[in-house]
């Protein structure tokens, strides 16, 4: 790989991570007063992180259909309001009796 190329690379990695952290900086330099906003602002974690976890889970597996089953127990567990361990240990139970079923009996 060409020197240039790699260092010109990098510095365009910088560049574009650190403008999302200094634009809102830049942008809001008082306290933001807009319930709207505010509100908008707090689920914006969330939202991105669900963006961002979501379509990788049906890949994670290898099968989709053990991710389907998978994400189904986990959203039901969750629905339930069972902890983010239960959650977690229960979607990969859920995940590897699917894959054991299917492997054994398709």
């Amino acid at each position: 790989m060409n020197q240039v190329y790699a260092f010109t690379a990098v510095i365009l990695m910088a560049v574009v991570t650190y403008i999302p952290r200094v634009l809102p900086i830049v942008i809001f330099r008082k306290e933001i007063r807009s319930k709207y906003i505010k509100s908008f602002l707090k689920y914006v974690p969330y939202s991105v992180l669900g963006a961002m976890t979501f379509p990788d889970i049906f890949y994670s597996t290898g099968n989709f259909a053990t991710a389907i089953c998978g994400t189904v127990a986990a959203l039901i567990l969750a629905y339930k309001g069972k902890s983010l361990t239960a959650v977690a240990v229960g979607a990969i139970i859920t995940v590897y009796v699917t894959g054991f079923i299917l492997k054994r009996f398709i």
